[in-house]
């Protein structure tokens, strides 16, 4: 006799998990995939050479343990920080290193949140603030947005007095919207907030001439953490490598709570490869801001509201019914993300090709639905 199937709900996992649904954008087979916000050129043979070199180099010591806090990709993390952002002057002990922009995130809040203590996000934002928070046993506290994604200095320090936070995340530029953060706003929080601000700056590079950045901000304000990743720009999505800039004393906190060999000898060697070679990864950055300025642009003269992107992507709309203009798209070959407010949809820029497949997938979406 066949057993009975285990279900979830047979299960003892813990209450708050009960009912929760994985994350997760669709992974579907399409001609053209543009909703993740993937740098969408690979790296070049040249590249591809260099970082299977790299782990050539390390495949002979994988019966040892990697650099358990990987102090030479540090060092070059902040090397490139200090060449990205001139005057901030980081080093190596003011950086720190994770599978993933997700891990930093998760490694915050297991050092600064936990049961009993709270985090507050300003939604619409990114949606794994609230899911890593929540996991840790954080509370979570939505303080929205304006009706045009910004958020001010006046009603974030509102929100911030309100619950008095012990973490407090601020995307900038922000996802789904890719609308940046004034330094004003930035610091207004920082002086109203009794714990941890985070700003994530996941697509900072990305962001259009004069857009500044929060890691001006570190000196003299040990509560800020400012994220980023090689996910994006850097065209390293397949890596998992997310890190931070604060102060040493956040660094030691971190300590605390990372597990041990967290970053592979392998992550490392292509890490530091990629960093090395950041000329070249980082050459198609201006080609997407043109390309996303562009299908701003085109959006606008087809009657569509769009927010002002700082990112690889843009949000768009408004669509009474979103699913059917999503699945139209789809139909074409074309995935673009359901995400954000209910009547807005958003696509990653993409090669000029797929942005044409694009503009043609959306162009028969809304001939079907007028």
């Amino acid at each position: 006799m066949t057993p009975p199937k285990t279900t979830l709900a047979d299960l003892p996992i813990r209450d708050d998990l009960r009912g929760k649904e994985p994350y997760g954008a669709p992974q579907l087979d399409v001609p053209y995939a543009l909703n993740t916000n993937e740098n969408p050129y690979p790296p070049s043979e040249g590249l591809v050479k260099a970082l299977g070199e790299a782990v050539a180099d390390v495949a002979g010591t994988l019966n040892r343990y990697p650099d358990r806090d990987a102090v030479a990709l540090r060092e070059d993390l902040a090397a490139f920080l200090n060449a990205d952002t001139p005057g901030i002057g980081l080093t190596g002990r003011r950086v720190w290193a994770a599978n993933g922009s997700n891990e930093i995130i998760q490694q915050i809040l297991q050092a600064f949140g936990g049961p009993g203590r709270t985090a507050l996000g300003f939604e619409p934002s990114y949606s794994m603030h609230p899911i890593i928070t929540r996991v840790s046993g954080t509370r979570w506290v939505d303080a929205s947005r304006a009706e045009d994604f910004g958020l001010e200095p006046e009603r974030a320090v509102a929100a911030v007095e309100e619950h008095r936070p012990d973490v407090v995340f601020l995307t900038s530029p922000n996802n789904p919207t890719g609308t940046a953060l004034p330094l004003e706003a930035i610091e207004a929080v920082l002086a109203a907030a009794p714990g941890m601000v985070v700003v994530d700056e996941a697509y900072a590079e990305f962001r259009r001439a004069g857009t500044p950045s929060a890691l001006t901000l570190l000196d003299g304000h040990p509560r800020l953490i400012v994220t980023r990743t090689m996910s994006k720009a850097f065209a390293m999505a397949g890596t998992r490598l997310g890190y931070l800039a604060a102060d040493p004393a956040v660094i030691d906190a971190l300590l605390l709570v990372r597990l041990p060999y967290h970053l592979s000898a392998v992550t490392q060697a292509v890490a530091r490869t990629a960093l090395a070679h950041g000329a070249e990864l980082l050459g198609g950055v201006e080609a997407l801001r043109r390309d996303r300025d562009a299908i701003v642009a085109w959006l606008r003269a087809e009657g569509l509201a769009v927010a002002d992107s700082d990112a690889n992507f843009v949000l768009f709309g408004t669509f009474p019914d979103r699913r059917r203009v999503w699945e139209a798209l789809l139909a074409d070959g074309v995935l673009i993300r359901e995400v954000g407010p209910p009547e807005w949809l958003r696509v990653s820029v993409g090669t000029p090709d797929e942005m044409a497949a694009f503009r043609a997938a959306l162009k028969n979406a809304m001939k079907e639905s007028s």
